[in-house]
């Protein structure tokens, strides 16, 4: 049967009745489905001496070996080494996405992606670790936190030695040496390094939360702020300190916090020098250059250089306490006030001097006392130019220049540019009132 096939003249077979090309593809495929039950490779390559069932598969790894790329991108000038990878990379120019989750109306680039979406609904779970237990939807997302057991960190950066799990975070990482963003918004042209940096900040335009809280109904726009989220439900704190033992509901808080231990600030000001441990600390800063402030409250006008401070500004209008002291029912505005207020109740001072040892109960207080072994003054008036180690004095300065006086008494009306100074003042009718 074999034999008639490959060999049609034995039964008389004429080629000019048939289309020549047409049946050598019809051939082609026959062959390549007769191999896949008998397991011959016809396809042989002298590189390497791996063999393959087809000839493309052949051509594939062919390329592995020249280097060749016959696709290219004209707009970019990116080539491929595959058409379906070129067909890939266009979709993240062109934004396409034409693989449609049936259940939720999800769209996605690529197949697999769809798929491995789709679990999402099942909550199916298959592969398990087995040194753990915990459960995974995906065999790469498995072998990627079996790492996290063995510590190996196969994929090292040939700049600064930094070692990561799997291969697609060194690459992300790389990004932070080259300054190479290649994902832009086609609304605003902001650019990103990361892809799914991009997707979460689409949903700023578009307003989406796709991801809500199953308890309080909170919505989120990317799926991690979800899972930050919950935590304040459950309590969990996943991520401990190994110095102090202080535990994060989120790596990146701990790795903020582990900088309080080594001193570290990598972010630096290009216009004064000035040092940051966060990039978010950093940007805020460069602002106090340019005068930026474009968080404006919409009750008083006041404005901010960013967004937490006209929050926290806008509590002073509506007066909301939300965060309560479970030991003295004392109640504050601010979640972290919150949490310096409990450590005068259990004495707690985690924040040691490096240079004499002295502790305190906040990170700010801290702060302020290295300038007293440093003699930092960063907070400079712009009419004067005298300095202060301390921003709070610099806004009192600043009002011997206004004539500025915002602390009133309620009894007589005199006004006073401190508050201590209206403090005082305030003895004077309490004397009068006990004569």
């Amino acid at each position: 049967m074999l034999e008639t096939y490959r060999n049609p003249t034995v039964i008389g077979y004429n080629w000019g009745d048939h289309n020549t090309e047409e049946h050598f593809q019809h051939a082609r495929r026959h062959g390549k489905h007769e191999r896949s039950h008998t397991g011959e490779k016809a396809s042989e390559f002298t590189w390497c001496d791996k063999a393959f069932a087809c000839h493309s598969y052949l051509q594939r790894d062919e390329r592995i070996h020249t280097g060749e790329k016959p696709c290219e991108v004209i707009q970019y000038g990116k080539v491929f080494a595959r058409h379906n990878d070129l067909q890939k990379y266009n979709r993240t120019l062109t934004g396409e996405k034409p693989y449609n989750c049936n259940e939720c109306g999800k769209t996605f680039a690529y197949h697999k992606c769809l798929q491995r979406h789709n679990k999402t609904h099942s909550a199916e779970k298959p592969y398990e670790c087995n040194h753990c237990g915990k459960a995974f939807t995906h065999h790469t997302a498995l072998q990627y936190h079996k790492r996290t057991h063995s510590s190996k960190k196969p994929y090292k950066c040939n700049q600064c030695g930094k070692a990561y799990s799997r291969q697609d975070h060194l690459q992300k990482h790389k990004r932070t040496h080259t300054g190479e963003k290649p994902y832009e918004c086609n609304l605003c042209g902001k650019a990103f390094a990361h892809y799914n940096s991009l997707q979460v900040h689409n949903r700023t335009h578009t307003g989406e939360k796709s991801y809500e809280c199953n308890q309080c109904g909170k919505a989120f726009s990317c799926l991690t702020g979800l899972q930050y989220h919950k935590r304040t439900h459950t309590g969990e704190k996943p991520y401990e300190c190994n110095q102090c033992g202080k535990a994060f509901t989120c790596n990146n808080g701990l790795q903020y916090h582990k900088r309080t231990h080594t001193g570290e600030k990598p972010y630096e000001c290009n216009q004064c020098g000035k040092a940051f441990t966060y990039n978010t600390a950093l940007q805020y800063h460069k602002r106090t250059h340019t005068v930026e402030k474009p968080y404006e409250c919409n009750q008083c006008g006041k404005a901010y250089i960013c967004h937490t401070h006209l929050q926290y500004h806008k509590k002073t209008h509506t007066g909301e306490k939300p965060y309560e002291c479970n030991q003295c029912s004392k109640a504050f505005a601010y979640r972290d006030s919150l949490q310096k207020h409990k450590r005068t109740h259990t004495g707690e001072k985690p924040y040691g001097c490096n240079q004499c040892g002295k502790s305190f109960a906040d990170q700010s207080y801290l702060q302020k006392h290295k300038r007293t072994h440093t003699g930092e003054k960063p907070y400079e008036c712009n009419q004067c130019g005298k300095a202060y180690s301390q921003h709070s004095h610099l806004q009192i300065h600043k009002r011997t220049h206004t004539g500025q006086k915002p602390y009133e008494c309620n009894q007589c009306g005199k006004a006073f540019s401190q508050l201590s100074h209206l403090q005082i003042h305030k003895r004077i009718h309490t004397r009068e009132k006990n004569v």
